[in-house]
């Protein structure tokens, strides 16, 4: 359920080699550490591509892309759709699957709903909403981001395929706030608050056996950034 992210830009090897023994002890999904294109995702297709390959080469098994948001913006679905479609290829040829990120904190819901039709008609394995570092400048001057919002997540949930995995990145920091976006259909999430979450799972009596629980509803509202 946790990919235990290791993207912040000012990690070095050692915080990074720290954090892979984390998410091997803690047995999460997956470890996502730093690549290449992330979070601007404004490379050529033909570079994305290559990077693409790269990462699975030295054993990456599933692959974040970031969608071009100008070109989603500017309404070129030919191009965003190719190279969703390239990436995609060149990932599932090589045994690996792929999670495109949307950034949706740039988006309207039409072009959210629009990408989710598009990685459903690709056989995409993950939609992802966010890379967790996508910052939009307020009317005050500040930057804020919301990352996984409830009403974006029933929206791709809504629009995407039964079989495309909905992944919540950014804002996803507590136990309450993993189990709230499950009870959505959430079946992956990227967090730093891996070891706290776990142990207060632990403290609450959730482990690999199925049991009910309650939780705190997420605060929808966005007030931080990042993971």
């Amino acid at each position: 359920m946790i990919d235990h992210s290791l993207l912040h830009p000012t990690l070095t090897d050692a915080d990074i080699l720290a954090g892979l023994k984390i998410a091997r002890d803690h047995k999460v999904a997956t470890a996502c550490v730093k690549s290449y294109s992330i979070p601007l995702a404004v490379s050529t297709t033909e570079i994305k591509v290559a990077e693409a390959i790269a990462a699975v080469t030295v054993g990456g098994s599933e692959i974040d892309m970031v969608v071009n948001v100008g070109k989603v913006l500017g309404g070129d679905w030919e191009y965003a759709t190719e190279e969703i479609r390239r990436i995609n290829d060149v990932v599932k040829a090589r045994g690996a699957l792929l999670k495109v990120i949307f950034e949706n904190d740039y988006l309207k819901d039409n072009h959210i709903a629009r990408l989710c039709e598009i990685c459903t008609r690709l056989d995409v394995a993950f939609v992802k909403t966010s890379t967790g570092y996508g910052f939009v400048k307020q009317a005050d001057g500040s930057y804020n981001y919301k990352g996984a919002t409830v009403r974006h997540l029933r929206l791709m949930r809504e629009k995407a395929g039964e079989k495309v995995q909905i992944k919540a990145a950014g804002g996803v920091r507590t136990l309450d706030d993993l189990l709230h976006v499950m009870s959505l259909g959430v079946t992956r999430i990227g967090a730093t608050a891996t070891v706290a979450i776990l142990e207060e799972a632990r403290k609450r009596g959730i482990g690999n056996e199925p049991v009910e629980v309650s939780f705190k509803p997420m605060n929808d509202a966005g007030e931080t950034g990042g993971y």
